[in-house]
């Protein structure tokens, strides 16, 4: 028999509060420097951070950090995430910060379409109705042919960013088999560094000493985030985890008013809604499914199983 995992939601619930603040914060900063230096010079910042960070773990396993199985692959995930970073940076400059956040979380609902063409998963009539209803939010938030309509390249590129970053998502769901986390993360990052640098260059200023020192904390905030999120995942319950994930939503908003004066625009609260409540279903209706399948299989073949909390692959944010 297989025993059932212990969780702890509460102090796993933190973590995930903690891993959603640290990424608002980190987007705020990235807000406030974008009229000095350009999306690609603060992603190079950020990806060398994460570098310098991940130098131990790489030296104490290099075999594991560097093992590769599919070059190209590897290569195409990295550029695609190091894109899809850019653009999110460029949209957060751009956007108010809670509508570039809320066209940030339709990653999940990219994600449908992705996982039944490169996956092969199945898309049920509930999930696809739920799709629609999460898009059907974003309509509501660029609010097309209206006097305060988003429709244009900043709006473009936040849903771009995500789209990219859903077909990461799916790459990783086929990498992890033959790849350690460490390199896909090492890879990501050193990658990242080369794949921005060029960009970086061309649009290059040197950065002023409190500049740098802003651009260092967005980069270490990058790395609390995604740090705090595995955590969280890892204590608690992933089906209870992921909807904290969305109260960002709110954090963004106090930041928007404290840091710039903005407020989100009317349609932005009920778009928001939409695309939330629309992934949180996605989300968990996909892990229903899949414990029903795990346990119909591990009970043809004779075998009792408990619910046991599924491992999570890192959102690469």
């Amino acid at each position: 028999m297989i025993k059932a995992q212990n969780h702890d939601n509460a102090r796993g619930g933190m973590w995930i509060l903690a891993s959603g603040l640290a990424y608002s914060l980190g987007m705020a900063l990235v807000k406030l420097l974008g009229d000095d230096y350009s999306a690609p010079t603060q992603n190079f910042v950020r990806q060398s951070i994460g570098l310098i960070v991940l130098v131990p773990f790489i030296l104490h396993n290099p075999r594991s950090a560097f093992t590769i199985r599919r070059p190209k692959l590897m290569m195409a995930r990295c550029a695609a995430t190091s894109l899809s970073i850019i653009l999110a940076y460029n949209s957060f400059h751009l956007l108010g910060l809670a509508e570039a956040n809320a066209l940030s979380f339709t990653r999940a609902l990219f994600l449908v379409p992705l996982a039944a063409v490169m996956l092969a998963e199945r898309v049920d009539r509930h999930k696809l109705l739920a799709t629609l209803v999460g898009f059907g939010g974003v309509l509501i938030i660029l609010a097309p042919g209206s006097a305060r309509s988003l429709i244009g390249w900043p709006a473009a590129q936040g849903l771009l960013s995500a789209l990219l970053l859903s077909w990461s998502v799916v790459t990783v769901k086929t990498m992890v088999r033959d790849h350690s986390d460490l390199a896909l993360l090492s890879w990501s990052a050193l990658m990242g560094v080369v794949f921005t640098a060029p960009f970086a260059w061309a649009s290059w200023r040197m950065p002023q000493i409190g500049d740098a020192a802003l651009m260092g904390v967005m980069g270490i905030l990058g790395v609390i985030s995604q740090a705090c999120y595995i955590r969280g995942m890892a204590l608690g319950e992933a089906s209870l985890m992921a909807p904290l994930d969305y109260v960002r939503i709110l954090f963004t908003t106090a930041l928007g008013y404290v840091m710039f004066a903005q407020l989100p625009l009317p349609g932005t609260y009920a778009g928001s809604a939409l695309i939330i409540l629309a992934a949180i279903y996605v989300t968990l209706h996909g892990r229903r499914r899949d414990a029903a399948l795990m346990m119909a299989a591990q009970h043809s073949r004779g075998i009792s199983v408990l619910p046991a909390g599924s491992r999570e692959v890192p959102d690469e944010r």
